[in-house]
């Protein structure tokens, strides 16, 4: 499916606000409230629209800790990559998880309420996993830009 600017304009505005309704979404991309409809089901039905939630404020929420941690894996355990991805799915710790290149096999984002259940999670969970080599935790101090959205910049023509 090739996107137009209309589709790029109606992408950015349901980023900005997921709860936008219709008639106001069809006011801000210059539609009728049927035609806006039609491309919004179109972009859902093909897959660019994946989902819709609310984002969290993980501060407000209690959660002190951001971590980025990258998991090395030794590779002479058997199934080590198949054993690890099943684990990081009961681990509501983890956020984001990531194959990366590099030396490191995995790349993990961790929330945890406090340092003291981060230490619990590493401990706990990710050195017992079998496989697990080595664990570098990088500790976020400050955020600086943190953002879900794409930018329609990235989605126009190259």
């Amino acid at each position: 499916m090739t996107l137009d600017a209309t589709d790029l304009k109606i992408l950015s505005c349901l980023q900005e606000d997921g709860r936008i309704s219709n008639l106001d979404l069809a006011g801000k991309v210059f539609l009728s409230p049927s035609a806006c409809l039609r491309r919004v089901r179109m972009l859902e039905e093909s897959g660019m629209i994946s989902h819709y939630s609310a984002v969290l404020n993980a501060t407000a929420l209690g959660l002190e800790v951001d971590a980025f941690v990258q998991v090395t894996m030794r590779r002479d355990v058997e199934q080590w990559h198949e054993n690890f991805t099943a684990a990081l799915q009961s681990w509501p710790e983890v956020v984001g998880s990531y194959i990366i290149t590099g030396d490191a096999n995995y790349l993990l984002r961790v929330r945890a309420r406090s340092l003291k259940h981060y230490s619990s999670f590493v401990l706990e969970k990710l050195y017992k996993t079998a496989g697990v080599l080595d664990i570098r935790s990088n500790i976020v101090l400050q955020t600086i830009k943190d953002t879900p959205a794409i930018a329609a910049e990235l989605l126009g023509p190259s």
